[in-house]
């Protein structure tokens, strides 16, 4: 191997290192707190955002703020977020289960990127790979990038189809977004924080837990639509 690709790869390491370790050091109060920043502004943007039609229908919705990208020709993808589930009836929703997602790239790509993602799962299949240990966009869960603004709708044969619909905000503005390859999972070490016990997110997600204190901004967000209309 060549000392440029050597001095490439390891440019490339040291990026996603830098990236991925400044994640990790922020606090859970404060990604629950974008988390909800992200679900507002996509409620906001209106003719620019995700269709509200969307959101009504949604079963669960993952919100994964600033989520890392870094690459010099191999990407690396890393975020950390959470999900939530509409409660049994469809009224209100459950406290939020925290999510990892990885994922990885390969092709001419430099520089580091910093993106809100969002996923409406939209039925039972794709509910239920959520609620499982892993699984793969694109691969056990269809997903395709989401359709914009507020008279757009999931008519094609492709979301029609889709498990998931996913989006991405990256300086204030929102786009469908493929993310097929990248993992999700549950991050165990979060929910402990949040609920001080060891849960699983099928458990969270499906069970009775009470929001905790310091998700009552991303609670707000997720009923702000439907309080806006009222």
């Amino acid at each position: 191997m060549s000392k440029t690709l050597v001095a490439m790869f390891a440019i490339a390491g040291t990026m996603g290192i830098v990236a991925f370790a400044a994640d990790r050091e922020v606090k859970v109060d404060d990604r629950l707190d974008a988390s909800a920043d992200a679900l507002t502004d996509a409620m906001r943007a209106a003719d620019k955002g995700i269709p509200q039609d969307l959101l009504d229908k949604a079963k669960c919705v993952v919100v994964i703020p600033g989520m890392k990208k870094a690459g010099f020709i191999f990407g690396a993808k890393y975020g950390r977020g959470f999900a939530t589930c509409r409660r049994t009836g469809g009224s209100g929703w459950s406290a939020p289960a925290a999510m990892r997602s990885e994922g990885g790239s390969f092709g001419f790509q430099i520089g580091l990127s910093d993106t809100d993602v969002v996923l409406l799962v939209m039925n039972d299949g794709g509910m239920k790979h959520l609620l499982s240990d892993k699984f793969t966009l694109g691969g056990e869960a269809t997903v395709a990038a989401g359709p914009i603004g507020r008279d757009a709708s999931a008519e094609t044969d492709a979301m029609m189809h889709a498990e998931m619909l996913s989006y991405s905000r990256s300086h204030g503005l929102f786009a469908g977004i493929s993310l097929e390859g990248a993992t999700l999972r549950p991050d165990a070490e979060t929910n402990h924080e949040l609920y001080g016990h060891d849960s699983s997110n099928r458990e969270i997600l499906t069970g009775d837990f009470k929001t905790p204190e310091v998700a009552r901004k991303f609670e707000k967000a997720l009923h702000r639509d439907s309080a806006d209309r009222n």
